[in-house]
């Protein structure tokens, strides 16, 4: 595509869309061939500010992301050869620089390169924070800063975490690539789990002044839509469904002021009606695998809220006994309390709360806010108001997040009234 050179604007905004659209598998294919995140980036922001010199003049390449690649590429070799006579060059960038590329520039390996990217980042000889500081930075983009406001972390201390991990990744030389076969059921897990625990905090805040972090729970469903396509396995298939499922209440879960509403209370004519019509989609797909797990249980049981057009209508019954499965294969006192949920709401709030209380009585979830919230709600339901008040004050004191806080103050004082 052609531009006219002196239209300047036109330049800048196309550049712009590239930079949006395709920064990011540049940087992918840019860490594959010179062997280091930080050349990689630096080569990167070269190629784009090659870009915005010769793109005015020359127009629009017919494959940007192979000819910024190639730029990248090429302004790292000219700074090394530069300053190769004052210093040594490490031998992995003399292999990388080796490598004659001009064959894979099609766009198909440049594809690939993301999937090996977030292979790379969650590497299991990471720790599991620096797999996920790694994953958002590197392959998502976001900011040193983003990540910390994300996580409530200090800058600081979010940048070396991804510094220990950039610098594990060269000296233990970890393999940029996607394993083979017989390596790919340990590092999938590794993977899914991070998205999973990305998507989760952008969904559900663990703390702060915001219900939800949607640009955690967007990132997180792109790296999961990226999953599907470039890899073969249900898994990944599952855990997509889950996540547009769980999505698509993002609207209905809160007011314009920010306040918490409870699933009974929503308003389902808020919800993403495309992302619950691909997320069922994606279900039937996953079940008729035959193969229950994790992910595709906990998609089934979203799967059905999803169906439902009010909360009465929903299948309380068939809930439970995809938590019963869930429990038998991912045992978790967290399971439980969502199983015990459940089952209150098909039987009656004391079979509930004789399953929550079973639970703190074996001292699992004491510190969990949300056990003591449930129990309270439960307990709200049938009367009991001197217990309800006693659970909702633990939760209120163990909560960290604003809009919940406010929803229970809220509570007590109707209690209290």
């Amino acid at each position: 595509m052609a531009l006219n050179g002196n239209d300047s604007k036109k330049v800048c905004e196309a550049i712009d869309a590239v930079y949006r659209s395709h920064s990011r598998h540049v940087f992918a294919t840019l860490v594959r061939l010179l062997g280091d995140f930080d050349v990689a980036e630096e080569a990167l922001y070269d190629a784009f500010k090659a870009a915005l010199e010769k793109w005015p003049r020359d127009g629009i390449p017919v494959n940007p992301r192979a000819w910024l690649v190639s730029a990248g590429r090429f302004k790292v070799i000219d700074a090394i050869r530069c300053r190769v006579r004052f210093e040594p060059l490490p031998d992995y960038i003399e292999e990388q620089l080796a490598v004659d590329i001009s064959d894979e520039l099609d766009g198909e390996g440049i594809e690939d390169d993301r999937l090996r990217l977030i292979f790379t980042c969650c590497h299991p000889a990471l720790p599991s924070d620096a797999q996920v500081a790694l994953t958002l930075r590197e392959v998502c983009g976001l900011t040193t800063e983003e990540i910390a406001r994300a996580f409530l972390l200090a800058a600081p201390t979010l940048a070396q975490r991804i510094v220990r991990a950039k610098t594990k990744i060269r000296d233990a030389r970890i393999p940029y690539l996607v394993p083979t076969p017989d390596m790919l059921p340990d590092r999938v897990d590794s993977v899914l789990r991070v998205v999973y625990l990305i998507f989760n905090e952008g969904y559900f805040a663990s703390s702060g002044g915001s219900l939800t972090r949607p640009e955690l729970s967007e990132e997180a469903i792109r790296l999961g839509r990226l999953l599907v396509e470039l890899l073969p396995d249900p898994e990944a298939l599952e855990l997509l469904a889950l996540m547009l499922l769980q999505e698509s209440r993002r609207s209905a879960r809160s007011l314009p002021s920010g306040d918490l509403v409870l699933l009974d209370d929503q308003d389902r004519s808020l919800r993403n009606k495309d992302y619950i019509a691909e997320g069922l989609i994606l279900v039937e797909q996953a079940l008729s695998l035959r193969q229950f797990g994790f992910y595709s249980l906990q998609a089934a049981i979203a799967a059905v809220h999803a169906n439902a057009s009010n909360a009465e209508a929903t299948g309380c019954a068939e809930i439970a006994g995809l938590y019963d499965v869930l429990l038998s294969i991912n045992p978790s006192p967290v399971i439980e309390l969502n199983r015990a949920v459940a089952v209150a709401m098909r039987d009656d709030p004391l079979a509930g709360l004789a399953l929550i209380d079973a639970i703190l009585a074996r001292g699992e979830l004491t510190d969990y806010h949300l056990a003591h919230s449930t129990r309270a709600d439960l307990y709200r339901r049938i009367g009991r108001i001197t217990e309800a008040r006693a659970s909702y004050e633990l939760a209120y004191n163990l909560s960290q997040l604003e809009p919940e806080r406010l929803f229970l103050e809220r509570r007590l004082l109707e209690l209290q009234g």
